[in-house]
């Protein structure tokens, strides 16, 4: 299986994939990303598996740190450990615009913000998903304070790190997704 996940998961990979054939039924014909939630392969790993122009991610952030980044109130995940996630914008219309009002933004057009799990899943199906100058943020993850994560392009590396709520920033977007499809 691609990037090692079996061994973060500690399954042999024909186990690992026999726990994700049911999504095969669900699977959109058009456009998605498998998200293999951290509770089967934390952030802290995955993120390091993401290569992008043959550099790997890296984060900011420590694992009991990344850890404590759950699912904001109103964000609903499928049951399991992975899922489907279609319709996914990386928030270009929200450059510039602040974390908390982005948040009001694409809430109010019936889409949702991405979590960490789904913005590592989405660079590692897509690694150009994320680019220098157009980073984009998690809002979907939070921990209790104003931090909000984010990913973007660190020394020619895709970063995990986090921006304040209440700060625009001109590279930085947020990004949501249409839906989320469980088995």
């Amino acid at each position: 299986m691609a990037k090692g996940y079996p061994e973060l998961t500690g399954q042999p990979a024909e186990a690992f994939a026999q726990a994700l054939a049911p999504l095969r039924d669900s699977a959109p014909d058009d456009e998605f990303v498998l998200v293999v939630k951290s509770k089967l392969a934390p952030a802290a790993e995955t993120i390091g598996r993401v290569e992008r122009r043959g550099k790997a991610g890296f984060s900011v952030l420590e694992r009991d740190d990344l850890e404590r980044f759950t699912e904001i109130d109103g964000v609903e995940l499928p049951a399991g450990g992975a899922y489907l996630l279609t319709g996914i914008d990386t928030g270009a219309d929200t450059l510039n615009v602040t974390p908390d009002d982005a948040l009001e933004t694409i809430v109010a057009a019936g889409r949702s913000p991405l979590t960490i799990d789904e913005g590592v899943a989405l660079v590692t199906h897509d690694p150009e998903a994320v680019a220098k100058n157009g980073g984009f943020s998690l809002l979907a993850s939070r921990c209790g304070d104003r931090r909000v994560t984010a990913l973007w392009i660190s020394d020619n590396r895709p970063k995990l790190g986090w921006c304040w709520a209440g700060n625009p920033h001109t590279w930085l977007g947020s990004a949501s997704c249409a839906e989320r499809i469980g088995a």
